[in-house]
C-alpha cells in the first residue's frame, strides 16, 4: 500500500475508522521498526494535520528521538521529565489539554498548545512513546486516547 485514503470530513470517528485498517495493512508486511514508526507518523500527520507526530525510543536512561513528522524536535528527554518522560515513568497515557498548565513541560515548539503521549510496551516494559502535539488547546479527548492506544497496540505487535 503506497497511497493513503483519508475521508474528506472533519469527523475524527470516520478518519480513525478509515486509517486504522490502513495502518494495520502497512505494518502487516514490514518488519523494520524505523520504517513502521515513520509510516505511522506520516499517516497520523496527514490524517489530522497535527502540529507534530512522532516517536521517542527508550535508550539507556532516556528517550531518544525516533521517526517523526513536523517541526524540529527535542532530541533527548530524561526519565520523568516533560510529558513524554512522565508517560514513560508512569507507564500510562497522558493527555495535556493546555501545555502551559503542565508543570515541567518541555517546549520543543512554542506552537504546541496541547499534547497526548501514549507509551509503547514490550514485555510489560515501556520501550518508547508516541507523542502527538496540536497547535490547539484542548484538542485531544477520550476518543483520541482510545484510538491512539489502538494504534500503539498494533505497533507493539511488531516490536
Amino acid at each position: 500500500m503506497e497511497t493513503l485514503h483519508i475521508p474528506q470530513t472533519s469527523d475524527k470517528t470516520e478518519i480513525y475508522k478509515a486509517i486504522i485498517p490502513q495502518i494495520e495493512a502497512l505494518l502487516a508486511t514490514e518488519s523494520d521498526l524505523i520504517a513502521n514508526l515513520a509510516n505511522v507518523s506520516a499517516v497520523l500527520k496527514e490524517a489530522f494535520c497535527f502540529l507534530w507526530v512522532g516517536f521517542y525510543l527508550v535508550k539507556n536512561d532516556e528517550l531518544v528521538l525516533g521517526p517523526f513528522q513536523g517541526p524540529l524536535a527535542c532530541t533527548r528527554i530524561r526519565y520523568g521529565k516533560g510529558v513524554c518522560g512522565n508517560a514513560w515513568k508512569e507507564s500510562r497515557t497522558i493527555v495535556v489539554p493546555d501545555v502551559e498548565a503542565f508543570p515541567g513541560h518541555i517546549a520543543c515548539s512554542s506552537l504546541s498548545k496541547s499534547e497526548i503521549v501514549i507509551p509503547l510496551f514490550k514485555d510489560n516494559k515501556v520501550v518508547g512513546v508516541l507523542d502527538v502535539d496540536s497547535q490547539f488547546i484542548h484538542h485531544f479527548d477520550e476518543f483520541d486516547v482510545l484510538e491512539m492506544q489502538r494504534i500503539a497496540q498494533i505497533l507493539e505487535e511488531k516490536l
